[in-house]
């Protein structure tokens, strides 16, 4: 749980700086951000089979599976043009979860 929480908060989607108080509001952002997790991690997973995520000189992963594809998406989301196969590959991936 606590993990759940850190992608929500402060790791991830910054849930908090939305400052959402109203039960129904906040629900529904919730699941929204509940779909954009299992996205994220899904996405993850599969850049990790292709890409394996760096390890530190310590052994442990650089970044968690969350957060590679997190952060993957959000440079395609955010560079919709350069990106457009790989929007549409993410989006096609989305369909299929």
């Amino acid at each position: 749980m606590e993990t759940l929480f850190g992608c929500f908060k402060s790791r991830g989607f910054r849930l908090e700086s939305t400052h959402l108080s109203e039960p129904e509001r906040l629900s529904r952002m919730i699941a929204l951000l509940t779909i954009g997790l299992c996205w994220a991690f899904r996405t993850g997973e599969w850049l990790a089979q292709h890409e394996p995520i760096k390890l530190k000189k310590h052994g442990r992963k650089a970044k968690s599976i969350f957060r590679y594809g997190l952060d993957y998406l959000r440079r395609v989301l955010l560079n919709i043009e350069e990106c457009e196969k790989e929007l549409l590959q993410a989006l096609q991936f989305l369909s299929c979860t």
